[in-house]
C-alpha cells in the first residue's frame, strides 16, 4: 500500500515567515539605483513590510548676480516624513524637454543645504531643477524654475585709480592711507612693494559707487625711497583688468641744522645794515613750515617795512613779517652786540630793507636793513647758536631736530 508523505504545516510556516523576513530586511529597489522608493521598515509577526518613497523636489527659485546664479528651494522629505540626504541640481536650456546639464561649482555633486551658487554660468537662458536624494535612491525631479539669464561679461575693468600720499613720513608710516576708485562692486587686489621687505597684499571690495579704501598700511619695514602701490580690479564675471599704480617717497628722517654763519655787510664788528645770517639744513625744507604763504619753491620776503629783524639786549636775533607768519626760531649772535633792543626794517630801495630769502632747499639768508639805532662796535669772531622753531619741517613733514646748534665762529 502506497503511503503519501506530508510536510508538517508548522515547518512550512517557518520557511514562509523566514522568506518574508529576509525580503523585509533587504533594501529593495525597482528600476535600478535611481528608483523612487525603498523598504523603510520591517514588519514583525506576519513578516509584512512597509514601503516608503522619496518625495518630488520643490520647484526652485533663482537670482542672478552677473554670471553667478543662486538657486534656492524648500526642503523635501520621504513620504513617511524622513529627511533626505541631499539634493542634485541641474539646468536645462528649455522650459520643457531638452538636455539635462548637471550644475557645477557650489551647485555641483550633492548639496546638503537649501541653496547654492553656480558661478560663471554660460551665456543663455537656463531653467533649473532640484532632485532630492537619499543614499542610492532619489525622488522625482522638481518642476523647473522660471527662465534665468546670467549676465555674461567678457570685458575687463579699467585700471583702478590709486591715491596714495606723496610722502611716507614719521607721522603716517604705521598708518598709511591708500584708496581710489575702480569698477563698481569689483574686487581690487592691492599690492605694495618697496626695498627691504616683502610685498604687502590686500583684497578690497569696491562700493556701488566704485570707491575703495585699503586698511591703513604699516610700512615701517621698507627702506627709505620709493614705495609702489599697484591695484588690479576683477569684476563679478571674473574679468581682471590692468593695474593702476601710484608711488610714495618714504622719508622718516628729521632735518638737522648743519650751518650757522654771520657775515659782515657794514661796519666790521657792529650789528648794522647789510649784515647777514645764513642758516643751513641737512635737507630740503617745507616752505610753508617757515612762512605760511610760501609754497615749496624759492621765495623771498622783501618790501618797504615787510620784514623786521630784531636784535634784543641779549643779542638774540628774531624775524617777523607783515607778509606771513614767520616761523624761524632765534639766533644768539655769540657776543654782546647791543645792550638795548634794536630793530632793522627799512624803507626805500635796495639795501635799506630787511629781507628773508630761501633757496627752495635747505638754506635761508636773513639780511638786515636800516637800523633803528646803533650797538656795540669792534667785536671779534664768536660762535653763534641757532635754535630752530620746533615746527619747521622737511618736505616730507618730518620735524626738525630740536635744540640749539652752534655754528661757525664768525661776526657781523
Amino acid at each position: 500500500m502506497n503511503r503519501k508523505r506530508t510536510v508538517p504545516v508548522t515547518a512550512f510556516g517557518k520557511w514562509n515567515r523566514l522568506a518574508l523576513v529576509m525580503a523585509g530586511i533587504l533594501l529593495v529597489s525597482w528600476g535600478g539605483p535611481a528608483a523612487s522608493a525603498f523598504w523603510g521598515s520591517v514588519g514583525t509577526g506576519s513578516g509584512a513590510s512597509v514601503a516608503d518613497a522619496v518625495a518630488q523636489g520643490a520647484k526652485p527659485t533663482t537670482a542672478v548676480s552677473g554670471a553667478n546664479v543662486t538657486v534656492s528651494w524648500a526642503a523635501s522629505t520621504t513620504a513617511a516624513g524622513r529627511p533626505v540626504g541631499g539634493y542634485s541640481i541641474a539646468r536645462y536650456g528649455t522650459a520643457t524637454g531638452g538636455t539635462k546639464v548637471p550644475a557645477t561649482g557650489g551647485c555641483g555633486s550633492s548639496v546638503a543645504g537649501l541653496s547654492c551658487i553656480e558661478s560663471n554660468v554660460p551665456a543663455g537662458t537656463w531653467y533649473y531643477s532640484v532632485t532630492p536624494m537619499l543614499s542610492l535612491w532619489q525622488g522625482t525631479e522638481s518642476t523647473r524654475s522660471v527662465g534665468t539669464t546670467p549676465v555674461t561679461d567678457t570685458t575687463p575693468p579699467l585700471a583702478p585709480v590709486v591715491t596714495a600720499p606723496t610722502y611716507v613720513h614719521q607721522g603716517n608710516v604705521t598708518n598709511v592711507p591708500v584708496g581710489g576708485t575702480a569698477e563698481a562692486n569689483s574686487t581690487v587686489v592691492l599690492t605694495v612693494t618697496g626695498s627691504g621687505a616683502a610685498a604687502i597684499t590686500q583684497n578690497i571690495t569696491t562700493s556701488g559707487a566704485g570707491n575703495w579704501n585699503a586698511a591703513p598700511l604699516n610700512l615701517s619695514a621698507y627702506n627709505p625711497g620709493t614705495i609702489t602701490f599697484s591695484a588690479k580690479a576683477t569684476d563679478a564675471a571674473g574679468n581682471t583688468g590692468p593695474a593702476g599704480t601710484a608711488t610714495s617717497t618714504k622719508d622718516v628722517s628729521s632735518p638737522t641744522v648743519t650751518g650757522v654763519l654771520l657775515t659782515n655787510g657794514g661796519t666790521a664788528g657792529t650789528v648794522d645794515k647789510g649784515d647777514k645770517v645764513t642758516l643751513t639744513f641737512s635737507e630740503r625744507l617745507s616752505g610753508s613750515s617757515m612762512c605760511n604763504t610760501w609754497a615749496n619753491a624759492p621765495a623771498t620776503l622783501t618790501g618797504n617795512g615787510v620784514v623786521t629783524v630784531k636784535v634784543d639786549a641779549d643779542s638774540n636775533l628774531t624775524v617777523t613779517s607783515t607778509a606771513c607768519t614767520v616761523n624761524l626760531g632765534s639766533v644768539y649772535l655769540g657776543a654782546s652786540y647791543t645792550t638795548k633792543d634794536l630793530t632793522f626794517s627799512g624803507n626805500g630801495q635796495g639795501g635799506n630793507m630787511s629781507t628773508v630769502a630761501w633757496d627752495g632747499n635747505g638754506t635761508i639768508v636773513i639780511t638786515l636793513g636800516t637800523a633803528s639805532g646803533s650797538g656795540t662796535t669792534g667785536l671779534a669772531n664768536a660762535v653763534p647758536v641757532y635754535t630752530p622753531a620746533t615746527n619747521i619741517t622737511d618736505i616730507a613733514t618730518n620735524p626738525v631736530v630740536p635744540g640749539g646748534v652752534s655754528g661757525t665762529p664768525s661776526r657781523f
